[in-house]
């Protein structure tokens, strides 16, 4: 079965996902890959603010909090025994 790409704001939390893509341009786009959003990292999705916004995501041991415009332009497919 193929592996289907989701954005990360769609992804469950607790889960594990593989970048495969990243569209952000720009300024954001250099931040996010120095933070470590590059493709092939692994990202855990680690917990949502009250009201959803944003959401907490592990990426090379560090915790980096997105808002979901954000968010929804990184895609990857869960990976591990976390797919849902």
């Amino acid at each position: 079965m193929p592996s289907i790409s989701i954005p990360l704001s769609d992804a469950l939390i607790g889960s594990h996902i593989c970048l495969d893509r990243i569209d952000v341009q720009g300024i954001l786009r250099r931040r996010l890959l120095d933070l470590g959003f590059v493709p092939g990292n692994i990202v855990e999705v680690m917990q949502k603010s009250p009201l959803g916004d944003p959401i907490a995501y592990r990426v090379n041991n560090t915790i980096i909090a997105l808002r979901k415009e954000e968010s929804s332009l990184i895609f990857g497919e869960y990976v591990g025994s976390d797919e849902k």
